[in-house]
């Protein structure tokens, strides 16, 4: 019928009335398809446009508590303090060497600041920011979140006074476990440890380079001259890592009762990964494939991602250069990052409970257990990578992911992630978060000087321990803190003493506010950082 009356309206239009009729109809095509297209990968230009889905409100609220834990563990002159029973602390660190080292974080519940594993913090959570910077948003938490990795920045920048120096550790670790009193009261001396030319520290170095160049895109479009400065110290600590080779831990020995590094190739592939992503300069991504690749990046291997290995990271992090493409690529490196992709999807293989490939490394009840140290930390880490890739999946379109004759699906990798979170938040046999101030029933001895010292308590290093010690609660609640976690029987002993399973660390925070805030909706991945 329709057919008909345009043949019939011919002679009276004439060709040019049939053409002004098919253009117009090939734009509204056009629109239509161009805005499918548009709504399932998502804007570059506008981040937004890749949500999908409403604002999960536990996750969301369990995000807000998470961010707190950053400014429980503050050391400096407090800003805007959301944490009343904090002061100001930690203001000569540095001054022996004209050093303002007085911002940064304490470790854990002790008071040293450590820089390999604050620097891993630092990178975790702009990584956060830059994959789900827009779910911190939708919950009112993404200002916090880059409030608190600028105050890590801050120090990081100041503890690189040169070319071939970086500070990496405030205070004496043996002499700060001798004492036990709260941050603002502590008079005790805080010597300074570097790594240079002569005693290298090729990890910590590499790993800061990672913070900063992951840190220069959180801030490249909201404070554009702070980006720079970061991404130059960024470049200046990669070169000084890589061309003075040698562990941290062989230089400064005493690390290895702490923060013993088990080598340092994966930092030096993770912070030129890092690097790529900032500049686009090819050579970052030649490095981390045809000249590094073979001896560095254990391909076939999964390995457990930590504030140690970074391989599992680094393997998901170059899969979605493969995944969304680059420009420039050469065929070789290409191959080479098929690899990492392929290790990639090995990781997830075995994070899947029922894959044909998963780990025996998990509880009864499904969490992922490596170790009775900060057991929660391997959890955390792999629910974060397995949600990142799901995403990146559905942005692309791959719709399964195959493990040894056994299809899964993107939905697979984000019920895991959901199942690890949902365990930290309470679903346990213990019916305990432990995630600390979020429900009803959380950790109420966790092991931290200042959540279990009163505010209003004189004590000095030794007779400190006497509220270590307590049969009380702490005082003051540690909030967002990340407990060690269960054994693997799934039972937690609340015990200050026990700080095996009661200790809180500050990388565990940056781990949990990544996994939380990619569940906060569901989501297609962002593209590009920039």
């Amino acid at each position: 019928m329709e057919a008909k009356e345009v043949k019939d309206a011919k002679p009276k239009f004439g060709w040019c009335w049939l053409l002004l009729v098919s253009v117009i109809a090939i734009l509204v095509i056009a629109a239509g398809v161009f805005t499918i297209v548009k709504d399932f990968k998502g804007s570059k230009k506008n981040p937004a446009s890749h949500h999908s889905g409403p604002v999960v409100k536990k996750y969301a609220d369990a995000l807000e508590i998470a961010l707190q834990f950053f400014d429980v563990q503050k050391s400096g002159k407090l800003v805007n303090n959301r944490i009343a029973w904090r002061g100001d602390s930690g203001l000569q660190d540095g001054i022996e060497r004209n050093l303002d080292l007085s911002k940064g974080m304490y470790d854990a519940g002790d008071l040293m600041k450590f820089g390999f594993p604050m620097a891993f913090g630092a990178t975790m959570l702009s990584w956060a920011i830059l994959e789900y910077g827009e779910h911190m948003k939708a919950a009112k938490q993404l200002r916090h979140a880059q409030d608190s990795l600028k105050w890590i920045t801050d120090f990081l920048i100041n503890a690189h006074p040169s070319e071939n120096v970086l500070y990496v550790q405030v205070g004496d670790p043996e002499l700060d476990h001798e004492c036990w009193e709260r941050p603002e009261t502590t008079r005790e001396r805080r010597p300074l440890t570097q790594v240079n030319a002569s005693f290298p520290g090729t990890e910590v170095a590499a790993e800061t380079a990672a913070a900063m160049a992951s840190a220069s895109l959180v801030f490249k479009k909201i404070n554009s001259y702070y980006s720079h400065i970061l991404l130059e110290h960024a470049q200046a600590l990669f070169a000084f890592a890589d061309t003075y080779r040698g562990s941290y831990s062989v230089s400064i020995p005493q690390v290895q009762n702490y923060y013993n590094s088990t080598g340092y190739g994966d930092e030096l592939l993770w912070a030129a990964t890092w690097l790529y992503h900032a500049t686009k300069d090819l050579s970052y991504l030649e490095y981390v494939t045809e000249l590094n690749g073979q001896q560095f990046a254990n391909w076939g291997n999964p390995t457990w991602f930590s504030w140690d290995d970074k391989h599992a990271g680094t393997h998901v992090l170059l899969s979605r250069v493969n995944i969304f493409g680059a420009k420039g690529i050469l065929s070789e490196e290409n191959l080479d990052l098929q690899m990492y992709r392929k290790t990639s999807e090995a990781i997830m293989c075995q994070l899947l409970p029922d894959s044909p490939t998963a780990t025996s490394s998990r509880t009864e009840s499904g969490l992922i257990w490596v170790s009775q140290w900060n057991c929660l930390q391997h959890a955390m880490a792999s629910a974060f990578l397995a949600v990142l890739y799901s995403d990146y999946m559905v942005t692309s379109q791959i719709s399964t992911l195959y493990c040894h004759g056994k299809l899964y699906n993107p939905a697979d990798l984000r019920n895991f992630a959901i199942s690890q979170a949902d365990y930290i938040l309470g679903n346990n046999p213990t019916k305990m978060s432990y995630l600390v101030g979020y429900g009803s029933n959380y950790p109420q001895y966790v092991h931290h000087r200042g959540a279990s010292i009163p505010i209003n308590a004189n004590t000095s290093c030794k007779d400190g321990f006497m509220w270590l010690d307590s049969i009380n609660p702490n005082p003051n609640v540690a909030v967002g803190a990340v407990v060690g976690g269960p054994f693997l029987n799934e039972t937690y002993i609340d015990s200050r003493s026990n700080w095996m399973q009661a200790e809180p660390t500050t990388y565990n925070s940056a781990l949990v506010v990544g996994l939380l805030s990619s569940l906060v909706r569901s989501s297609l991945a962002v593209e590009s950082f920039t």
